[in-house]
């Protein structure tokens, strides 16, 4: 299902994939966005073009989602006018996918008696203004409540995924006050049974509206909630330079009582960036934890490598796969039976890179010599080192090149250690800054003393994604600390024995331990510059792939082995595996907020 456009999509299957295998009784509300995430072509001058292509039901896994009696599942939210369309209810039709043990309930507001704008609501991920956002966090948030009644769920515990679902408080706050509570004692059960997790250190990516907006579409809700229309607003507001507004994220850490980061150091930054709300303590004191990302294992982990772990961490590994102990088993590996491994799942990666050119060039119905030359593409047994990830410009995807001609010597060397860049990613399509930055990759792998040695990869999806993630020797990030929250990619790629080379940012900085990959520049540093940081770290990048990743990776014993390199690959699995893994994640998200939330002494 083509619902997802990065970190946290992914983040999000994986953790409803991993409920359903710990048999933990979760369920999932979201949208079903008929036409999904763009589909990306790049063009011949390097351009991304964005195809949306519609979900066809009749081969999704989705089926109507129906009420006890038997009736399809149909909530509904009223909107106020716009463009022409007078003050009108908007309806979504429920979707259910089955996830192992797990149900996921998706609404899909493509149906009659819709007008046609109110159709597009949930038709892609990130589509409209900021009146389509408001609107659709209305029906997802409001929505989803409604679809949860519908269906007869009563949840212990409400979990809001980033503030996009934090209108589902008020919704939950109606009906007490309704059913006779007051509004602070209902917002006292609310705050009790809700948890929040932020996943953005940057301000600008926490959606907030202005009141006059609020006003629009929540005309009655402080009548409704008996409290007035100052409350209301209070509930969520932020002040801006501009005037205040109504923050999603504001109005979800008020009316949550537990609240976390996605890592350590993401946590450190939401306590100093929220700590305005709890004025009188300090930013240690500020009340939101950590729960580091995770990935779920037997998703992300190449076949060949399971075979491998299955003779040497046991048949039953699957089931201990957050046990750290287990996996130092992984140091008893052949070095011999290992490399077999990486150079297969390196010319398995190069094969599918060469596939994925060819159809590419035959689209754009270039000259046969050059769709005959994919046949040579890349070289399956050069160092090879991957950049996949969502193009945001803070991500800083072209760093490598700040000095090629050092970059070009790099990859050359003396012809008997040759290195090549696979990269890969998409934009936002209004990202037209990070659409600049596919451009100049896709035009620095066909300049010379790159060409043939650095690729860009079309169309960054999961299948892509987990060709790289196992056939890259080496997986780079260089995030601009500390923007990156958590990040997920380099967890899939140290699973698979794809060594890190990266800024300590995210759950890197809690992830190295200085024999396990390699740290990007000084993260104690302060720069004058965006510039002169990106000079350091750059820089940093040059010298670590000179004189340790190259050595390494090309020092071979008597049986053509590089054992320096297979002892770093070792570490990164047996480090990376258990603490990134999302059996971990989820154990600490329901020991550490879910259970607290129900009032029960349970642990699980």
């Amino acid at each position: 299902m083509p619902i997802y456009s990065g970190g946290l999509g992914i983040l999000s299957g994986d953790h409803t994939k991993e409920a359903s295998d710990l048999g933990l009784p979760f369920i999932g509300i979201g949208f079903l966005y008929p036409q999904g995430y763009f589909r990306q072509k790049i063009t011949q001058n390097g351009d991304q073009e964005a195809v949306y292509v519609k979900v066809r039901f009749a081969e999704a896994p989705a089926e109507p989602a129906f009420t006890a009696d038997g009736k399809e599942i149909v909530v509904s939210v009223a909107l106020p006018a716009r463009n022409g369309l007078p003050d009108r209810r908007v309806y979504a039709k429920v979707y259910k996918i089955q996830i192992g043990n797990v149900p996921l309930y998706l609404m899909d507001t493509d149906i009659h008696p819709n007008a046609l704008e109110d159709r597009e609501l949930s038709a892609r991920l990130y589509g409209g203004d900021q009146e389509m956002r408001i609107a659709q966090e209305m029906v997802l948030g409001i929505g989803g409540v409604r679809a949860l009644r519908a269906l007869g769920i009563e949840p212990a515990v409400y979990h809001m995924n980033e503030g996009h679902s934090a209108f589902m408080v008020l919704e939950r706050a109606i009906d007490m006050v309704k059913n006779g509570l007051t509004f602070a004692e209902a917002q006292e059960i609310i705050r009790k049974s809700s948890v929040f997790t932020t996943h953005t250190p940057v301000p600008a990516g926490h959606d907030a509206f202005p009141f006059h907006m609020i006003d629009k579409y929540f005309p009655k809700w402080h009548e409704f909630l008996k409290i007035n229309r100052e409350e209301f607003l209070n509930l969520a507001r932020q002040e801006q330079s501009w005037g205040p507004t109504f923050s999603m994220t504001v109005l979800a850490l008020k009316m949550s009582g537990r609240h976390n980061g996605v890592s350590k150091l993401h946590s450190e930054v939401s306590r100093k960036m929220w700590n305005w709300l709890w004025p009188n303590k300090n930013v240690d004191e500020v009340p939101i934890s950590h729960i580091t990302n995770g990935i779920h294992t037997e998703t992300w982990l190449a076949s060949e490598l399971k075979v491998l772990f299955d003779e040497y961490l046991g048949k039953n590994w699957t089931r201990r796969i957050d046990d750290e102990a287990m996996w130092k088993g992984v140091h008893h590996i052949p070095d011999d039976k290992l490399w077999d491994i990486m150079n297969i799942l390196r010319k398995n990666l190069v094969d599918f890179v060469r596939m994925r050119t060819r159809q590419r060039l035959i689209r754009l119905r270039m000259h046969p010599n050059e769709i005959q030359a994919t046949a040579n593409l890349l070289n399956p047994n050069a160092l090879t080192i991957g950049f996949a990830r969502r193009f945001a410009t803070y991500k800083r995807a072209t760093l490598i090149f700040h000095d090629n001609e050092r970059l070009k010597r790099i990859i050359h060397g003396d012809g008997s250690r040759p290195v090549q860049f696979i990269f890969a990613g998409k934009a936002h399509p209004r990202d037209e800054p990070g659409k600049d930055f596919i451009r100049e990759v896709y035009h620095r792998s066909h300049e010379a003393g790159l060409a043939g040695h650095l690729i860009f990869l079309e169309d960054y999806d999961i299948n892509v994604a987990r060709y790289m993630v196992a056939g890259v020797d080496v997986w780079l990030n260089t995030p601009r600390r500390p923007m990156e929250a958590s990040g997920t990619s380099g967890q899939k790629a140290g699973l698979n024995g794809s060594p890190n080379l990266s800024i300590l940012d995210g759950w890197w900085a809690e992830g190295y331990n200085g024999k396990n990959g390699w740290a990007i520049g000084d993260p104690e540093a302060e720069y004058a510059s965006e510039y002169d940081q990106n000079h350091a770290d750059a820089s940093s990048i040059y010298e670590i792939l000179e004189n340790e990743v190259i050595p390494a990776f090309y020092s071979r014993d008597t049986k053509g082995a590089p054992s320096q390199w297979l002892k770093i690959v070792k570490e990164t699995i047996a480090t990376v595996a258990p603490q990134f893994s999302m059996s971990r994640m989820i154990k600490d998200y329901t020991n550490n907020l879910y259970i607290p939330s129900t009032g029960s002494r349970l642990s699980y």
